[in-house]
C-alpha cells in the first residue's frame, strides 16, 4: 500500500544537510558514551536507561514548553509499532548478531540501512521513488564504510550466516521504521520522539525485570552514570527530535543517510577524545562517503 504524505523535496536544503550532519555527530557520540557505560552496565539495562531517561526528559520539556503530549494519545498503538521497529527489534538483533560478528562487519551491514530504506520507499510510498543517483550514492557510501573500517572488517567475515542475517535485519528494521514514521509527520517532532521513547520504555521494563533487574546499578561509577545521562539526553532525546524533523522535511530515504555519517563521527570522536590514531584507510573511507553524499544530493553534478 502507498503511504499518502507530503511530497518529499527533490533536493535536501542546507537546513536538512545541517540537521543530517548534526544527527550523525550526536549518534556518533553514542558509541563514545556507550563505550564508557557498557564497561559497568549490562547492555540491555543500558538500553532501558537510555530510552527511559530520554522519555522522562522529553515529557518534562513538553510540560514546560509544549506542545501537549495529549496529541499523541490517539496514535498510541502506532507509537508502539514505531518503538518496536526503531528500538526494540533492531537493538535486539544487533546485540544478537554482535555476539558472533566483529564490530567492523556489523558497522558495514548497519550502513546498508539507506539501501533498504530506498527500496522500501520505492515500493510503499508515492513520493520517494528509486533513482540511479540514489543507488549510486548509497553504494559509494557503503563502500566508503567498508574501506573506513579497514582491517577490522575481516575480523567478522567468518561468522555464522544467521548472525549476518541478524545485522541485515537490523538495517531493514531501521528502514521500515523510517517509512513507518512518515505517518507521524503531522505531529511536532518532539511529540513523536517522546511517544516512541515512552513506548520503548514500557516495552523494555518487563524485559529487564525478567532478566535480573537493575541491582547491578548500585556499583556503577560516576563516570558511567555521566555517560548514561549524556547518552540519553544528547544522543537520544535531542537526536530523535532531529531525526523526526528530518523525516518530515526531507523524507525517509534522506533521513536514513545518517547511518553512513555515524561511523565517521564515531571514529573522529575516538581520535579526539580517546587518543585513537586516524589511519590512511579511514580517511579514504570518509572521502568515499562524502562522495556518495554529493552524488545523492546531485546539485554539484548537475551544475557541472
Amino acid at each position: 500500500m502507498a503511504t499518502a504524505a507530503l511530497p518529499a523535496p527533490a533536493y535536501m536544503s542546507a537546513r536538512d544537510w545541517s540537521m543530517l550532519v548534526l544527527l550523525g555527530l550526536l549518534w556518533g557520540g553514542s558509541f563514545f558514551f556507550a563505550r564508557v557505560a557498557v564497561l559497568e552496565i549490562d547492555p540491555l539495562v543500558l538500553v532501558l536507561l537510555r530510552v527511559a531517561i530520554a522519555a522522562a526528559a522529553l515529557h518534562v520539556y513538553l510540560a514546560a514548553r509544549g506542545p501537549s503530549f495529549a496529541a499523541a494519545l490517539p496514535m498510541a498503538g502506532a507509537f508502539f509499532g514505531l518503538a518496536m521497529l526503531n528500538n526494540v527489534i533492531p537493538f535486539s538483533l544487533m546485540f544478537l548478531g554482535q555476539t558472533e560478528l566483529g564490530a567492523g562487519l556489523a558497522s558495514v551491514l548497519n550502513a546498508t540501512t539507506p539501501f533498504w530504506t530506498v527500496m522500501l520507499a520505492n515500493a510503499f510510498t508515492d513520493d520517494e521513488k528509486l533513482t540511479g543517483r540514489k543507488l549510486a550514492g548509497i553504494g559509494l557510501g557503503i563502500a566508503g564504510t567498508a574501506v573506513m573500517i579497514g582491517p577490522g572488517l575481516f575480523a567478522g567475515l567468518g561468522g555464522p550466516v544467521w548472525a549476518k542475517f541478524a545485522l541485515v535485519g537490523t538495517a531493514m528494521s531501521y528502514g521500515c521504521a523510517a517509512i513507518f514514521a512518515r505517518r507521524f509527520r503531522a505531529l511536532p517532532p518532539p511529540i513523536v520522539a517522546t511517544g516512541q521513547l515512552t513506548a520503548s520504555t514500557i516495552i523494555m521494563v518487563p524485559v529487564i525485570m525478567s532478566t535480573g533487574g537493575l541491582g547491578m546499578l548500585a556499583d556503577a561509577s560516576p563516570q558511567a552514570w555521566a555517560s548514561v545521562v549524556a547518552l540519553a539526553l544528547v544522543s537520544t532525546a535531542i537526536a530523535y527530535i532531529l531525526f523526526f524533523s528530518l523525516i518530515a522535511s526531507a523524507g525517509a530515504t534522506n533521513a536514513s543517510l545518517v547511518t553512513l555519517i555515524v561511523p565517521v563521527f564515531a571514529i573522529l570522536l575516538g581520535a579526539m577524545f580517546l587518543a585513537e590514531r586516524l589511519a590512511l584507510f579511514e580517511l579514504a573511507g570518509m572521502a568515499l562517503i562524502g562522495s556518495g553524499l554529493v552524488v545523492i544530493d546531485g546539485r554539484l553534478l548537475r551544475r557541472r
